[in-house]
């Protein structure tokens, strides 16, 4: 008789008590139904549908151009394989800045019709009335600061930020707002390493990093550059685990030069 082990569905009580206890969070973007599957089967603690998917996906320069219909869309895909992570959907630009009514018709389009886990939005003080608003509907919210892609035309750079001590001090003042409003979590995107550590010791909530150091409770990158699928981007902070670009060309090779021959299919291969 077969002994069938339950699968613990990751909550953000446990990823607050992952902090508590000193375990590290993993975490790793998907967009798609096969990806997820994969991650979600190896054990990944959170799987965040970024709106890099208009990067990595789409083949847009920014992040900019993805709609919240596309986000859902990823967002559902990704759902559907999940059998333990904790999945959480960017909001994509537009659909909260500035309307805290337009955020939670946002958010709850997301919640209702992907199935995802909770939503992540980017910026501090200046989207609180957002914030504010989907967290009265039960949705539970990931904060986003330093390196802010939505913003990139204002800040016109991909380079650290919070370098100087004025950003800095307000990136510490955006985090501890965001746990005060009630954010289940904060991503740390791009900043001094020792910012980073002060700021997830100051915290109760757990702080996620990317180019933030070893010194914050958990680890996001996405997941096309580590597994080495993407070539081009080659910050400082990605370490890539395969090179699964150039195993995929190799195969596409070998694949073309079987059909072009005629050994692809062979008789064991035909009906």
């Amino acid at each position: 008789m077969s002994q069938h082990k339950e699968v613990k569905l990751v909550t953000t009580h446990q990823l607050l008590a992952m902090k508590r206890r000193g375990e590290k969070i993993s975490m790793l973007t998907a967009y798609d139904f096969s990806m997820a599957t994969i991650l979600d089967g190896a054990g990944i603690d959170v799987l965040l549908v970024g709106d890099s998917a208009s990067n990595v996906m789409a083949g847009h320069e920014t992040t900019l151009p993805i709609t919240l219909d596309q986000m859902i869309y990823h967002a559902s895909s990704v759902v559907r394989a999940v059998k333990r992570a904790f999945v959480v959907v960017d909001m994509p630009f537009g659909s909260y800045q500035g309307n805290s009514s337009e955020a939670l018709r946002s958010a709850i389009r997301i919640m209702k019709e992907s199935g995802g886990h909770g939503i992540k939005v980017e910026g501090g003080a200046e989207i609180k009335d957002s914030i504010t608003r989907i967290l009265t509907a039960g949705i539970p919210v990931m904060g986003h600061l330093g390196l802010t892609p939505q913003s990139i035309y204002k800040f016109g750079t991909y380079t650290v930020r919070a370098k100087e001590e004025a950003e800095a001090q307000k990136l510490i003042e955006d985090a501890i707002l965001l746990e005060e409003l009630g954010c289940f979590a904060v991503v740390l995107e791009k900043i001094p390493s020792a910012l980073a550590k002060q700021v997830a010791e100051k915290l109760t909530i757990p702080v996620i990093g990317i180019g933030a150091g070893p010194d914050v409770d958990g680890q996001v990158l996405v997941v096309h550059d580590m597994l080495g699928i993407t070539k081009e981007f080659k910050p400082r902070f990605l370490r890539r685990y395969a090179d699964l670009g150039d195993i995929m060309h190799s195969a596409v090779q070998r694949y073309i030069e079987d059909v072009k021959s005629r050994d692809f299919p062979n008789t064991d291969e035909a009906y």
